[in-house]
């Protein structure tokens, strides 16, 4: 589906919330494409073509500034369409949000309605990058990373499966460390092994030697360990599907995707959603061309995974960006910046010194 066809779809009657919506319509201060569209992963064949999806921005209107109210987000599941109330957004942004950084990086012909406001917001894009997009993208790349490999091991017997759920609770628990009261080496050991259990081959162990440990702690690991292997034993008619469309390519070809976008980030602060330099990669690795014979990802793909993992490793030692939003580093806020902060709204969760409100001078009040 070309981009002229997306734009005569967004015309049909489906789409019509965007401007009967009570939120919307007027409101609406930025239209753009999402997902696959978005990344230049799209796929367009008679055995399957990419879903349009929809990011956008809308402002708060008088009421919801003045009381406090926040719409947050309208979510059309039905055309997969998310915008996302102005209040809203800047708080995702702040936090370096994947799915919302993104939506400012797009390219220019994506933005299906741009606003003067929602023009200010992506001229100021930079200003919502820190190094707060380390954590940020590494969280979602490891989630991304845990799909594909729960799809891999729905394709493999018991044991490599075993294998898959053990390598996935040691990628997950590399930071326990740093977020839960450090244990002695060797203090929790896990491996795999003839299986007890009736129906497995093999299955994961644990030997475990821990003395005066505090006990919330270990409950917080335990229950992240035992998430794990409930997402790896879940089936259904859900997973069959996801299975049969051959989604473990996608997974692949988005995590891949992440550390691209993060890495651009950290060296280069630039947000590029829309990867035109690696699409062939992208788009060889979405079609399976890093699976084996058995569909399971190939020694090539996790050498390229490797390679930027390391990228990102070191990006994020040698990034020049600050820790926090450079605007509310204790920097001078300009006269200008007042106007692209919506009269005041940052400063409702957000410390802007002397920043004064005036929504009746506000040319863009709504």
């Amino acid at each position: 589906m070309n981009l002229w066809e997306i734009k005569e779809a967004v015309k049909q009657k489906e789409y019509d919330f965007l401007k009967e919506n009570k939120h919307l319509g007027s409101n609406t201060i930025l239209l753009t494409l999402g997902g696959s569209h978005a990344y230049g992963m799209d796929v367009n064949t008679k055995e399957y073509v990419s879903d349009i999806d929809l990011r956008g921005v809308a402002l708060n209107n008088k009421e919801e500034i003045l009381l406090g109210k926040d719409f947050e987000q309208v979510v059309e599941i039905d055309t997969d369409t998310t915008v996302y109330s102005f209040n809203k957004i800047l708080q995702l942004l702040k936090s370096n949000n994947p799915n919302t950084i993104e939506i400012l990086g797009c390219k220019p012909e994506h933005y299906l309605y741009l606003s003067d406001v929602g023009r200010e917001l992506l001229n100021n894009r930079k200003m919502f990058l820190s190094k707060i997009c380390i954590n940020s993208f590494a969280g979602y790349a490891s989630s991304q990373l845990r799909r594909m490999e729960n799809k891999a091991a729905r394709l493999v017997g018991q044991a490599q499966n075993e294998e898959y759920i053990l390598k996935s609770i040691n990628n997950a628990s590399y930071d326990f460390k740093n977020r839960y009261f450090p244990m002695n080496d060797g203090s929790l050991n896990l491996y795999t092994d003839k299986a007890v259990q009736e129906g497995y081959d093999t299955e994961i162990f644990m030997d475990l030697d821990l003395k005066h440990y505090p006990l919330r702690d270990w409950t917080g690991m335990w229950n992240e360990m035992k998430a794990i292997v409930s997402s790896y034993n879940k089936t259904g008619r859900r997973n069959e599907k996801a299975m049969n469309k051959d989604k473990l390519g996608k997974h692949m070809a988005h995590l891949i995707r992440l550390y691209m976008m993060c890495i651009d980030i950290l060296e280069k602060e630039e947000i590029i959603t829309y990867r035109d330099k690696e699409h062939n990669l992208l788009m060889s690795i979405r079609n399976g061309e890093y699976l084996d014979s058995n569909r399971q990802p190939t020694s090539e793909f996790y050498d390229l995974l490797n390679e930027y993992e390391k990228r990102f490793d070191y990006a994020k030692e040698n990034t020049s960006l600050p820790d926090v939003l450079r605007k509310f580093n204790r920097e001078e806020i300009t006269e200008n910046d007042k106007v692209f902060y919506h009269e005041g709204l940052l400063s409702k969760f957000m410390e802007v010194p002397n920043m004064e409100v005036k929504l009746n001078e506000n040319k863009y009040s709504v």
